[in-house]
């Protein structure tokens, strides 16, 4: 039973919320019982907490500052940012961004976001030199092309989708501690436009063939990359996210188009204007094409990146791996759209350690489940199974592929438990409890009802919910469930910003990751029209914060520049160097930048010596040589 099993009931104890059959009781109890529980952590939250796991000072906030800011001992610089070359011989991005869609094919893209470092083992270290993978999510034309959008072209088109994607390149450790780029016959991108194979339940079905593809086998590109994860067999899995702004329909979209957020203007890309295929009217299948978990070999430059079909469709936010007690592979998924779910996969066989290619397929077959978080404290797996859970003909769901293409109507048809915004997952490396973050949720309590999960009306801060598989086993069905830390500030006379947070206060976690320690790492992103106004006006930037699990206490690491989500994260073997990614750095409230001031809000990394704002892997380390974080 978790904090909240004693409030969450009627005031006669004897029903649950589940029980009560008005929605708007319910939502009152709910809100009764976050403010009980206030009211009960407000001490608690206000102590001095001090975790044994790391020791830095916390990072004190500044206004003015428009660069990394980090512990006193500490350095930072730019491994690559976006227009870098992906091989270090390549053309860099031309000052004045007049780089043509060829050339950017081979440069780093834009908007960096989930990464993974993979070790290359050099005088038996691998903590000097590795492969460096990364998201890039979407693409700025106002930064992109010289003139922003102001005319609109083909080869336009064609830089935008090449900005899009994966980079992958090998980075090297200097002596003095800083990474670059160097040349290596793996680098590669990976865009909008590169072939990929589809494989698992939706391969071949009718929903996935086109005129340009009538097998449904071979998907051109990814996009929208925007968390990832690593596979023990040492594969990159990159997630898309928002895939339905690339797409367009004039005429009223059908009911899956409508489940994913299908309209007539998307996200105003206008790829559809020279790549038909964006085009709904034409091509209709095409979207059914993403919204996938993609499997990159980032050893191999020829293997085609694969779209692993059975982990479903929806817009993901990472794929967390781990295997079960039982060596069966579990990927945990975020939905990061308000009121969305948390699924999870379980594959059919197990994990093979010693033969490394015989787990090469362990992604096409196993079980997709959807998470339901009750308020007796339990939660429970439900499978998106194919006659399993009403999921039948009879009920309109024909097959298995037509399941995990539109996977979020098959959780809605389950009764999944909507949540606010999912987005990260992690796994504790030693307990193998779950944390997922959830980012907020300004709908809560008013479009979508509350929940024991998600108590806070117009939740604008977000919170972070953890939870432990029955017996240990991440492959089983049944979990205990608690929240982990409501984030805003303890002493916040709104109910709606007020947190339970130990330590320094944050809002809006997006990215999470354990280090091998058991250090939990959260970066927090605000949107730039929020920040440093209303209910953020004493959070100027974007941040990431250390998190002590057992004390829950969260102390701020790193304040990024101004206008830029801190996000991506990983460390070398040996712990001395920690790689993350900011993101949109300058950003306007508007979200695509003015060509003719884009660096208005920020000049970072380059200062002065560039045109614009440019986002960027960073790598960090201690200048007394220690592990990060100690």
């Amino acid at each position: 039973m978790n904090e909240f099993d004693d409030l969450l009931v009627n005031p006669t104890g004897k029903k649950s919320l589940t029980e009560l059959a008005s929605p708007q009781r319910r939502n009152i109890l709910i809100s009764s019982a976050i403010a009980a529980l206030f009211s009960q952590n407000t001490i608690a939250a206000t102590e001095k907490t001090h975790s044994k796991l790391f020791s830095f000072d916390s990072v004190p906030y500044s206004r003015a500052n428009d660069d990394i800011q980090l512990p006193t001992g500490y350095s930072w610089s730019v491994v690559a940012a976006w227009g870098d070359s992906i091989n270090g011989s390549t053309k860099k991005i031309s000052p004045d961004v007049s780089d043509s869609a060829g050339e950017q094919e081979l440069q780093f893209g834009m908007h960096h976001d989930g990464c993974a470092y993979f070790p290359i083992t050099v005088n038996n270290s691998g903590s000097i030199k590795g492969i460096w993978a990364t998201n890039h999510e979407y693409a700025d034309d106002g930064l992109l092309h010289s003139d922003g959008m102001a005319t609109w072209t083909a080869d336009k088109v064609r830089k935008s989708q090449a900005a899009h994607g994966v980079t992958i390149a090998v980075i090297e450790k200097s002596a003095s501690g800083d990474w670059s780029v160097v040349a290596d016959k793996k680098s590669r991108r990976v865009t909008a436009n590169t072939p990929c194979r589809i494989s698992g339940p939706a391969a071949g079905s009718a929903y996935m063939k086109t005129t340009a593809d009538p097998k449904g086998r071979e998907i051109l590109g990814t996009l929208n990359n925007c968390s990832n994860g690593v596979t023990p067999w040492g594969t990159y899995l990159t997630c898309e996210e928002n895939f339905n702004g690339y797409f367009v329909k004039s005429d009223k979209p059908n009911l899956t188009e409508a489940r994913v957020g299908v309209n007539a203007k998307g996200f105003g890309y206008r790829w559809h204007e020279f790549d038909e295929r964006f085009n709904l009217d034409k091509h209709p299948n095409e979207i059914n094409r993403f919204g996938w978990i993609v499997e990159i070999d980032p050893q191999n430059p020829e293997a085609k990146p694969i779209k692993r079909t059975a982990l479903g469709r929806f817009k993901h936010e990472g794929a967390m791996v781990t295997v079960a007690q039982n060596k069966k592979v579990v990927v945990y998924m975020g939905d990061d759209q308000k009121s969305e779910y948390v699924y999870k996969f379980v594959s059919k066989r197990v994990f093979n350690s010693s033969t490394p290619e015989a787990n090469l397929n362990l992604l096409d077959e196993g079980t997709l489940f959807v998470a339901r978080y009750d308020a007796d404290g339990l939660g429970r797996w439900i499978a998106l199974e194919h006659n399993r859970n009403g999921l039948t003909p009879a009920n309109g769901f024909p097959d298995q592929a037509y399941i995990v293409i539109n996977a979020r109507l098959a959780a809605d048809f389950v009764g999944a438990t909507p949540m606010d915004r999912p987005e990260w997952i992690a796994v504790h490396p030693q307990t193998k409890d779950v944390y997922v973050t959830l980012t907020n949720n300004t709908n809560r309590g008013t479009k979508v009802n509350l929940n024991a999960a998600n108590p806070r009306v117009s939740n604008s801060m977000g919170h972070i919910v953890r939870w432990t598989e029955a017996s240990g086993d991440n492959s089983g069905t049944v979990f205990k469930w608690e929240i982990y830390t409501l984030a805003g500030d303890p002493h916040s006379t709104k109910p709606h910003l007020r947190g339970n947070v130990i330590g320094d206060t944050f809002g809006s976690p997006d990215g999470l990751w354990f280090d091998k320690r058991g250090i939990l790492w959260t970066q927090t992103d605000i949107s730039t029209s929020a920040l440093g106004k209303g209910d953020y006006a004493q959070i100027p930037n974007n941040a990431m914060y250390a998190s002590d699990p057992q004390t829950r206490e969260f102390r701020r690491f790193l304040i990024g520049p101004k206008g830029c989500e801190i996000t991506g994260v990983d460390m070398t073997p040996d712990m001395k160097t920690m790689f993350i990614n900011i993101q949109h750095p300058g950003e306007s409230p508007a979200g695509r930048s003015d060509p003719k001031n884009p660096k208005a809000i920020s000049s970072w990394p380059d200062k002065d010596q560039f045109t614009r704002p440019r986002s960027a892997t960073i790598a960090i380390w201690r200048s007394d040589g220690k592990k990060v974080g100690e």
